[in-house]
């Protein structure tokens, strides 16, 4: 399983590409703030992540939304590392 990070138009999105793997089984999944992913195992860990806005989650990519005062230098490695354990376990 490989994880990259892609920029987006928008510089507080970045998308996370996932080969190998897949996050859902099909469609898509868009969540606005923590109380929406209650129940969501992938977005609430996730949104335990300091920073983290939103999400919109497709089979093969999540891309994450952070607040502008957010640093993807931070940030970044707790997605891809919140990305991997989801996906080892499941």
């Amino acid at each position: 399983m490989t994880i990259s990070a892609r920029p987006t138009p928008n510089p507080n999105s970045l998308k996370f590409e996932v080969k190998g793997a897949t996050l859902l089984d099909g469609g898509l999944e868009a969540f606005h703030s923590a109380t929406e992913a209650d129940g969501h195992a992938l977005a609430s860990e996730l949104f335990s992540l300091r920073g983290v806005e939103s999400l919109l989650i497709v089979p093969d990519f999540v891309t994450v939304t952070k607040h502008p005062a957010a640093d993807w230098d931070l940030l970044a490695d707790g997605v891809e590392q919140v990305l991997r354990e989801h996906l080892s376990e499941n």
